[in-house]
């Protein structure tokens, strides 16, 4: 695929377009900090946004989408159901309190954050089948333009089949330089779905690996550019975050260049140390 900027369309199965690379809100601090950080993204040219209710900071982000002078109906907007909030009533409920502190009356994109938290280990099948229920029941009313999961693994996919109608559209999980799961991206796109990548930038580890700093010098970009670029080539949508100002724009700016496929399979080997965690025995 030819990645002409920022906004270049991944589809989804169900024709709803997403911004190829996305604004990562995880660790950005409530408030102010926040507001700021989303108005700087947008100003650098950031259209899509991805938040989520245990982030504890979409009246931040709500606040930097309303007052960055952008129209809501360019920004795709993304947030996820937090951990207690697992099952039908409950999840109607967080969606709507999402809903007021984004300061919006609908999303873009909402995802179940975790397939089996800690709230719900005994059940998780059963309150995963409730939760979906409700998310597509707000789908079909417009309210959400696509829905889809995040940290899902084949099993979890499985166990919702079995009382879903509408198919997950989307699984954002960890995904950098070392980190491919190969698997489970293997049986999501079989499936239609397109694979989000949170931490694109892996650990701190990557940025000090003398392979990337030979990729780095080979491509004239910083190692954080070739790990964003790296994410696009792979068919992943980056969620690259920060609060410096610079480095937003400097993450933006990945579409001035393209690494060799040669490249980008020797990236994809880097023994970087990243480890995704396992979403059957998180303990929150």
């Amino acid at each position: 695929m030819e990645f002409l900027n920022q906004n270049t369309p991944i589809h989804l199965v169900n024709g709803v377009n997403i911004p190829c690379i996305g604004y990562g809100t995880w660790q950005t601090p409530a408030g102010e900090v926040a507001a700021a950080s989303v108005r700087a993204a947008l100003e650098a040219g950031y259209r899509h946004i991805d938040a989520a209710s245990a982030y504890g900071n979409e009246e931040g982000v709500g606040e930097g989408i309303q007052t960055s002078g952008v129209r809501r109906d360019e920004i795709f907007l993304t947030s996820k159901l937090n951990n207690p909030d697992h099952g039908y009533e409950q999840t109607k409920r967080a969606f709507a309190e999402s809903l007021k502190a984004l300061k919006t009356d609908y999303l873009d994109l909402y995802l179940i954050h975790w397939p089996n938290p800690i709230s719900c280990r005994n059940n998780w099948e059963e309150m995963n089948a409730a939760t979906w229920k409700a998310m597509e029941e707000l789908y079909e009313s417009g309210q959400i333009k696509a829905i889809g999961v995040s940290n899902f693994r084949q099993h979890h996919f499985e166990a919702l089949a079995k009382t879903a109608n509408v198919a997950p559209m989307v699984n954002q999980i960890s995904l950098s330089p070392g980190l491919t799961q190969t698997s489970i991206c293997s049986y999501c796109q079989e499936h239609g779905m397109v694979m989000e990548a949170y931490s694109p930038l892996g650990t701190g580890r990557i940025l000090q690996l003398e392979e990337m700093r030979y990729f780095a010098e080979k491509y004239n970009h910083s190692i954080a550019q070739i790990c964003i670029r790296w994410s696009l080539q792979m068919g992943f949508i980056p969620l690259p975050k920060s609060i410096n100002a610079s480095r937003i724009r400097e993450n933006i700016n990945v579409f001035d260049f393209k690494l060799s496929d040669e490249d980008v399979s020797t990236i994809a080997s880097i023994q970087a140390g990243s480890v995704a965690r396992d979403p059957d025995t998180i303990n929150f």
